[in-house]
């Protein structure tokens, strides 16, 4: 039995380095993902995560979503992505969503931000600039603590650093506005210090999880993290790498992908509870392509040494890729959710795609795509 047992793992062992070694094809990675982006888009306003209504076209859900069709749109060679995005916008009045303060109902602002960098039309950034603005002058003095008064009028959620600072990082790019680098970099320096696990540099989604352990170890929500790490990656891109404020963000980005690649698992993806894999088997493809997204950003911007990290990227590409349906469905995404779960290989979730496709524009840079 031993020596089965033995014989067996090393079988495994090297079909997994045949399986590392083929290389990534930027032809396959872009057929990958325009198969994904055309399921997601034929089936928007498709019933997810158990809910009896469609998600509002403006909701955090799919503006994440956005976020990633966006990065697709660029390489797609086809307006049709563009033209969908665009009526979005316009069947909205550029609007955010409904809370004033409430980092989700900012996430749409991302796509508002683009698409006004392609199309050069005021009308598309004006609605996010006033409510910034009035954001900035009116700034809410509610504690991070979790449930005080208006707890959510600032971030304190792990989250929210996805969905709200990268709009004011691109809103302070294209308007050259210091105002709105300042008080983003403030806020998300506040939340950091309030929810950054410096041992084990990772976040906890908010405050209700600290001190308790889940199977023995600490609770860290892979989608929660891989919010926090897309969120990094996309505030850098708006920012000049010398900058003082550049680095910071790439201080912490840095610490979370040396702890990234600790933890991934054999499999390619990562735990729904990263420090917990052997009691979360399952897949979950939204936090683990964020971390593939994350990770193939820094080898690409010269960050990140390709020979540490390089696997790792291939490893999760790889898994994210087994996921997806004949269709261009990715399953495994957990539902709408603030800690480790479970996940289905028949259901998906919007910002699921959004991440995937986030991923494959990075990965299909990596290997060689233009």
């Amino acid at each position: 039995m031993k020596v089965l047992k033995v014989l067996g793992a090393i079988a495994f062992s090297m079909l997994t380095m045949l399986t590392q070694a083929q290389e990534i094809k930027p032809a396959e990675v872009k057929a990958i993902m325009r198969k994904v982006a055309d399921w997601q888009m034929a089936h928007f306003q498709d019933l997810f995560s158990g809910h009896k209504e469609p998600h509002h076209p403006l909701d955090w859900t799919n503006g994440a979503m956005y976020t990633g069709m966006l990065k697709w749109a660029t390489m797609a060679g086809d307006d049709k992505y563009y033209s969908w995005l665009r009526e979005i916008g316009k069947d909205h009045n550029w609007k955010l969503y409904n809370r004033r303060y409430h980092a989700d109902d900012h996430t749409v602002g991302q796509l508002y931000v683009e698409l006004y960098r392609k199309y050069g039309d005021e009308e598309m950034l004006s609605p996010t600039k006033e409510q910034f603005d009035y954001i900035l002058y009116h700034p809410s003095k509610t504690s991070l603590h979790w449930m005080s008064p208006y707890h959510h009028d600032r971030w304190n959620w792990c989250d929210a650093l996805f969905m709200s600072p990268p709009v004011w990082a691109k809103l302070y790019n294209v308007t050259g506005e210091e105002k709105y680098l300042d008080f983003m970099l403030s806020e998300f320096k506040a939340t950091t210090d309030f929810l950054f696990d410096k041992k084990e540099s990772l976040y906890y989604r908010d405050e209700s999880y600290m001190g308790k352990l889940d199977n023995g170890t600490k609770i860290f929500w892979s989608r929660g993290n891989g919010w926090v790490f897309a969120g990094l990656v996309n505030i850098m891109n708006e920012l000049n790498p010398r900058s003082k404020e550049y680095k910071y963000f790439l201080g912490i980005y840095k610490k979370m992908a040396s702890k990234l690649i600790e933890i991934q698992t054999q499999e390619g993806h990562w735990a729904m509870s990263l420090l917990g894999d052997e009691f979360y088997p399952t897949p979950e493809t939204s936090g683990s392509s964020f971390y593939v997204y994350g990770l193939a950003w820094g080898i690409n911007n010269g960050v990140l040494d390709k020979s540490t990290y390089g696997l790792a990227v291939r490893k999760g590409w790889k898994a994210m890729v087994g996921h997806v349906t004949d269709e261009g469905m990715l399953g495994y995404v957990q539902p709408i959710g603030a800690a480790p779960g479970k996940a289905w290989p028949d259901k998906t979730e919007v910002y699921g795609s959004g991440a995937f496709l986030s991923a494959g524009s990075e990965v299909y840079k990596l290997y060689g795509g233009e």
